[in-house]
């Protein structure tokens, strides 16, 4: 299904706190999500399963506001058919099938049992799990089990996705498949907010990330702005070229270039204050050498990257 992106309202948190006794858990959170996928990055206790508490109306701020479509979504109903929740805990009948739970699940938003049945095994097969739906979830595997929360958060083609750790105990095969899944629900025009600490995952499903730090946000944006906006910081540079030493006496010439150092017998690695700059002066100065670049990147340019330089 293809939802409608112009109906799709963002999700607006505007000063929000929330308290567990003495201890704050979000600290004057604003945000705002709209269609896409976007990744929910923090240490353990940093706020994100809180943050996603309220968004689906499970919890009430203590101060601020939460907007789901326009409506708050404590305590209502209207909200909660337009949401789809994977909570990271587990919360089963045990002795059910997966087919029996995610279809009783979908019954819950008003489905008749032949349309809620349809539909629980539509989003099963979605999920990769048409072979296992009629096993007793006590028999599932951890990744089997994972697949089938999945299922009953989007049976009902909800317009919101919000996923809390997805890929935990999945094997490499599931992995690929659920983040295959996972930007998809994006292209389609949901909105889709998935909490991971795992960066490599999150960075294969999408580049927008929202980073938490007790309770506070730290980031919001795409990877490669959020980065760049880090001029205080240098990038690590490595290129492949035929005649390393070369390239390097150029290369350290250039202002913006900090160090270099040749690695084997076709690398160099380089730190620069401009990564723009950098990419602009290169061509010219191998096409003046006469070298050809054989590869090249940024390792500082990546998620892992960001975060460390954000949160550590």
């Amino acid at each position: 299904m293809t939802i409608d992106a112009a109906s799709v309202a963002t999700m607006r948190i505007a000063g929000v706190t929330k308290m567990f006794g003495t201890v704050r858990a979000l600290d004057e959170i604003d945000l705002e999500l709209g269609p896409g996928v976007t990744g929910l990055l923090g240490p353990n206790g940093s706020g994100k399963s809180t943050l996603l508490k309220l968004i689906s109306g499970q919890l009430r701020p203590d101060t601020g506001t939460v907007r789901v479509e326009g409506l708050d979504p404590f305590a209502q109903p209207e909200v909660f058919a337009r949401l789809g929740l994977c909570p990271e805990q587990d919360k089963f009948y045990e002795e059910q099938t997966g087919e029996a739970f995610v279809t009783a699940l979908t019954r819950l938003h008003g489905y008749g049992a032949r349309e809620a049945k349809a539909r629980a095994q539509a989003a099963l097969a979605r999920v990769g799990m048409t072979e296992h739906m009629r096993k007793p979830i006590r028999a599932m595997s951890r990744g089997m089990r994972q697949r089938t929360k999945i299922a009953q958060a989007i049976a009902h083609d909800p317009p919101i996705v919000l996923l809390d750790e997805p890929l935990t105990g999945t094997d490499p095969l599931g992995r690929a498949d659920l983040i295959a899944l996972v930007r998809a629900l994006g292209q389609e025009g949901r909105c889709v907010v998935v909490s991971s600490h795992v960066l490599h995952e999150v960075e294969a499903m999408t580049h927008q990330v929202v980073l938490v730090r007790y309770g506070r946000l730290r980031a919001q944006g795409d990877i490669g702005r959020l980065r760049a906006l880090l001029d205080d910081r240098p990038y690590r540079f490595r290129i492949e070229v035929g005649r390393p030493r070369a390239l390097a006496a150029a290369l350290i010439a250039l202002p913006h270039v900090q160090a270099t150092e040749v690695v084997g017998e076709s690398a160099l690695e380089l730190t620069t204050t401009d990564l723009m700059a950098l990419c602009r002066a290169l061509p010219g100065e191998a096409a003046r050498l006469g070298l050809v670049i054989d590869q090249l990147g940024s390792p500082d340019a990546d998620l892992e990257s960001l975060y460390r330089y954000l949160i550590e």
